[in-house]
């Protein structure tokens, strides 16, 4: 066991180290993850034979799952809207149409039998999320015309659909499906999916927002139990687990929710990891040495998919919306295959027990090519179709963004002799640029206007605009030990022996804010300001 926990850590820790290189060179890191698993493989260096599909089919489905969720959960809805409309036709119809123009190519020029084809069609009918959202990410790719988020909601939404033509395919294939059986499939998986969802999400919103945890940290623990609840209950009942994880995701992610943006952040780590884990699964599954066998029929397919597949859906779809042809080119070029790709090769490898074709390194050859050359031309492709917005900010659609303001506030205690206590605002005599933006007093919370008059006791909170210092000051901590010459000795009496400027003090748990007459004591910790 140790050496597997060895391995493993070793992988984890090469592939986030590489991260930052090949998003610099502009190769996504997922070619890195099935390089890393081909290397540790039966083919590879280290020859750790693993042909458990069963196992890899458990680890890849779950790894999805939270995949799913935090490509709804990571959506911004008030940029997705705008192109919501689009998104749900490209995520239903445009998988539909895709995995149907893909059969017809694979059983009529390939010569693969029908149902495989169809198999082969449903599989890679969807594009990749995680993917998507690294490549914007990681470029900071503003893109015109909304297309930035048109590609993440579709992106994010179509692997439930490319799911259910994949478990209608394989029905078929075994020979359990009829006419009946099908039509109830496709409708529990939908009517499920999407009730279950939206019950399920309704019900966590709720506590989020009026339960308060014990423990820091446990409102995202709760939340990942949720993403799971949403995938395993639906699935239960034959419903679509992975369009409720997703409508779950969806919901929370653009509900006002305690701690929401730090949650964005821990599940956009979460779903990085179960990336690296479904690629290094598929690099470690896979067999280099039968690659050639599938490489110019997973070629050919590719080329199709890139270049007549995709756009041929694209325009077809995206047309009745009056897009423009440049967006419309640039989301067909977008269209990029992976984890999902994999997850349901594998689910079709272990529920189908004779295939003619060999699927599995099939589908790793498209993923591959896919992410190769699609996945680096990305950014290419929006320049040279003009659609790159440089007044335009990517992270705007992302659930984490936050403006950036430059603007700071103040708290201020009024009491004693306050030369502000008993005073209306007009009265006072502040600087221009300094604002009232809200008393608190005892339990009330008062919006200021010129009127407002100051109370002992109040807690004033101001805005002002914020310093930049841009590196010409740095502030440094000062600890008062045992015996230091300043303990009981006055702010004032430090600063006139002394470059630097007390800024805070920090005692024990307390926060000071310092006066001439402030005393230093034992312990004692200066925040100082000191000039460059």
């Amino acid at each position: 066991m140790e050496i597997f926990l060895l391995i493993g850590a070793a992988v984890v820790i090469i592939c986030v180290v590489t991260n930052k290189l090949t998003n610099k060179i502009g190769v996504p890191v997922l070619l890195g993850f099935i390089a890393l698993g081909m290397l540790f493989g039966s083919d590879g260096i280290f020859k750790i034979k693993f042909e458990n599909y069963e196992f890899a089919e458990t680890i890849c489905k779950t790894a999805l799952i939270f995949i799913m969720f935090y490509g709804g959960f990571g959506t911004r809805w008030s940029e997705a809207k705008k192109v919501a409309a689009k998104s749900i036709w490209l995520s239903t119809l445009g998988v539909v149409v895709t995995a149907a123009l893909t059969a017809v190519f694979c059983y009529f020029v390939l010569g693969i039998p029908v149902w495989e084809s169809f198999l082969i069609g449903s599989v890679i009918s969807s594009t990749d999320a995680a993917s998507v959202f690294s490549i914007l990410r990681s470029k900071k790719l503003g893109l015109k015309e909304n297309t930035a988020s048109l590609l993440e909601m579709e992106s994010g939404s179509n692997d439930p659909c490319a799911y259910m033509l994949t478990l209608v395919a394989i029905s078929m294939i075994n020979g359990t499906a009829t006419a009946g059986s099908l039509i109830y499939l496709v409708f529990a998986q939908f009517a499920y999916g999407i009730a279950i969802g939206v019950v399920i999400a309704l019900g966590a919103k709720y506590v989020l927002e009026k339960f308060t945890f014990a423990t820091e940290g446990f409102d995202a623990a709760f939340v990942l139990a949720i993403a799971v609840l949403a995938f395993a209950l639906p699935e239960a009942v034959n419903g679509n687990g992975y369009l409720s994880t997703y409508i779950v995701g969806i919901i929370l992610g653009n509900s006002d929710i305690k701690n929401k943006k730090s949650m964005v952040h821990f599940f956009d780590g979460v779903t990085g990891l179960m990336q690296m884990l479904i690629f290094f699964l598929l690099g470690l599954l896979s067999f280099p040495s039968s690659l050639p066998k599938v490489f110019l029929p997973a070629l050919a397919i590719s080329v199709f998919l890139m270049l007549i597949a995709r756009p041929a859906t694209i325009f077809a779809v995206l047309t009745p919306f009056k897009c423009s042809t440049r967006q419309k080119l640039l989301v067909s070029w977008s269209g990029l295959r992976g984890a999902a790709s994999i997850v349901f090769a594998i689910m079709a490898i272990v529920s189908v027990d004779v295939l003619e074709n060999d699927i599995f390194h099939m589908i790793f050859c498209i993923v591959l090519i896919s992410i190769l050359i699609q996945g680096t031309l990305i950014p290419f492709m929006s320049r040279k179709l003009k659609m790159i917005d440089d007044n335009s900010n990517v992270l705007k659609t992302f659930n984490d963004y936050v403006e950036e303001l430059d603007v700071q506030f103040i708290k201020l205690t009024v009491n004693g002799a306050h030369p502000w206590k008993n005073k209306k605002i007009r009265e006072l005599s502040i600087p221009w640029d300094l604002l009232f933006v809200l008393v608190i007093r005892g339990d009330e919370r008062i919006i200021p206007n010129g009127n407002t008059k100051i109370k002992d006791g109040d807690i004033v909170v101001v805005s002002a605009p914020e310093y930049q210092c841009n590196g010409a000051a740095m502030f440094v901590e000062e600890k008062i030990h045992h015996g230091n010459k300043w303990i009981g000795r006055k702010i004032s009496d430090y600063s006139e022996s002394s470059s630097k400027l007390v800024i805070l003090i920090k005692r024990g748990s307390e926060v000071i804010i310092p006066r001439g007459p402030t005393d230093i004591a034992e312990d004692d910790v200066l925040v100082l300001h000191a000039q460059k």
